[in-house]
């Protein structure tokens, strides 16, 4: 709430003998209740009086497009159940309270006091400014970790965990892409089992060759004896 109402503040009317006005500016949001200050003097009003409260600026008599008359002692007329007077009447607290404010509800509000006597009317303009509420905009945190494709390349991102897989052929890799392990225990048996494989295979391949070679010379000695039996 910024009031720029003061003693020192007053703006008269054109004429000097006319009732001064004060201004003052009411912020707030849509969906708040917004309370737009209004008070006199019950004494040097000599009493209680009636008020009333209009929008737009005040006129020389009355209000415009009224919303609420109070003849001091409770609210008389009531032309919009979201304006109301929550203050102590009787006391001359005659602010105006907007329920459930509204973008709509901006603008310029008239606050009249009926005053006895020529040009004696309190009268007070009131700037009421009704802003969106902000939405927090704030996009969600994104963690990817690292991957790695099957030629070995990989994508970094914000959180990296890097494997090292020992190298095996085309046919072990088709083999072991298919079934990937559940656990770091299972890849470092998987990563044990291929070592193994890796290491172990050109010795059998070795063997195997040896195998076939004595079995074709066996073969080629036993054609070679039974040609000669049947020579003989």
């Amino acid at each position: 709430l910024h009031a720029l109402c003061s003693t020192a503040m007053f703006v008269r009317l054109s004429s000097s003998t006319g009732p001064t006005v004060c201004r003052s500016l009411v912020k707030g949001k849509v969906g708040e209740n917004i309370t737009v200050p209004c008070s006199y003097n019950v004494q040097s009003a000599g009493g209680v009086t009636s008020m009333c409260w209009g929008r737009g600026s005040c006129p020389s008599s009355k209000c415009y497009q009224t919303i609420i008359w109070t003849d001091g002692w409770k609210v008389t007329e009531q032309y919009n159940s979201r304006y109301t007077l929550k203050g102590d009447l009787p006391t001359g607290d005659v602010s105006l309270t907007i329920v459930n404010a509204k973008e709509a509800d901006s603008g310029t509000y008239c606050c009249r006091v009926e005053i006895p006597g020529w040009f004696n009317d309190q009268l007070s303009n009131h700037e009421v400014a009704i802003e969106k509420a902000r939405i927090s905009t704030a996009s969600p945190h994104t963690y990817t970790s690292e991957q790695t494709t099957a030629h070995g390349s990989t994508s970094e991102s914000s959180s990296t965990f890097a494997r090292t897989w020992p190298p095996v052929s085309a046919s072990e890799a088709s083999q072991t892409a298919s079934g990937p392990c559940s656990s770091t225990t299972d890849c470092v048996d998987v990563t044990t089992n291929l070592q193994n494989v890796s290491v172990s295979f050109p010795s059998q391949q070795y063997s195997e060759n040896g195998l076939y070679i004595g079995i074709g010379l066996c073969a080629v000695l036993l054609a070679v004896l039974i040609l000669a039996l049947f020579l003989a």
